[in-house]
């Protein structure tokens, strides 16, 4: 699977977050490393651990967690499989929502949870510090001023390296980055979601990572002839199209795609090694 001597990971090209945190901008969700609705621990841990194991053997040196995977088994499955962590790895967590069942997401922008939840991670990863760590979504009963107040003053205290925040709208990220610098956005995105186009590119000018979730958008693409017939000029899966338009799409966005099967993660990280032209961009640009 390597080309040219390279790794598929780093064949998507590379970022800098936050002035110092170069990764491959081909990463890895953790958040199907759970069990059903995102809920209690995997069928098959021994198969999650080795997919974390084969992420960083594929180059992928950026994972993306929750306090809220599980909640918390997701970090606990990548601190058994991967720490003492290798240099280089980026490993990003968040907080902000409370876990009452399956398929259950409560907010709790809180600073006083926050800060809890902040302590569990740093346990769970066992760092002293988190990488990036970002708010989950803006609570509607806390100001986001109080949240992101919070965060800023743990990045303070050296506990947070850097601050992203995620499910956010234009004026939302305006007053959060008034509170403390913001270096990654974490939004909804993919070629059939196109909610945050304007953000992408507000991002890109400032120098802020977009991480888009769900970047595979589910089934609503993957049937159509279009998709299909790109996919066939590459020899390639539709999945892995969606990828490489992702990476193409603006030069800040880091895809994070997820798993529970080596095989799909390497199906994935295989997506960094995909160049569409400029044809075939422009007629998956078009198509929502």
């Amino acid at each position: 699977m390597n080309t040219n001597g390279q790794l598929p990971a780093s064949m998507a090209g590379h970022f800098v977050i936050g002035g110092n945190l170069r990764v491959h901008r081909l990463g890895f969700g953790a958040m199907r490393l759970t069990g059903d609705g995102i809920w209690g621990p995997p069928k098959d841990k021994q198969a999650c651990l080795a997919v974390l194991h084969r992420a960083l053997d594929l180059g992928v040196n950026f994972i993306d967690t929750a306090d809220s995977y599980g909640p918390n088994v997701s970090e606990e499955l990548i601190a058994e499989a991967l720490h003492p962590y290798a240099k280089g790895l980026v490993i990003a967590t968040k907080g902000g929502l409370e876990r009452t069942g399956p398929g259950q997401w409560p907010r709790n922008g809180r600073p006083e949870h926050l800060r809890q939840a902040l302590e569990g991670s740093l346990r769970r990863l066992k760092l002293d510090r988190i990488d990036i760590y970002q708010y989950h979504r803006v609570d509607p009963e806390v100001p986001l001023e109080d949240s992101m107040g919070e965060i800023a003053r743990m990045r303070e205290e050296g506990k947070i390296q850097h601050v992203g925040i995620s499910n956010v709208d234009a004026e939302q990220l305006t007053r959060a980055r008034k509170v403390v610098p913001i270096v990654t956005v974490q939004n909804r995105y993919n070629v059939t979601d196109r909610q945050s186009e304007q953000l992408i590119d507000y991002c890109f000018h400032e120098g802020i990572a977009f991480i888009p979730w769900a970047p595979l958008g589910g089934d609503a693409l993957s049937s159509t002839e279009l998709l299909n017939q790109i996919a066939q000029k590459h020899n390639a899966k539709p999945s892995q199209i969606v990828l490489a338009w992702l990476l193409q799409r603006s030069g800040n966005i880091l895809p994070i795609p997820g798993t529970s099967s080596v095989q799909h993660l390497e199906e994935n990280v295989a997506a960094a090694a995909i160049h569409l032209s400029s044809e075939d961009f422009q007629a998956l640009h078009g198509a929502r």
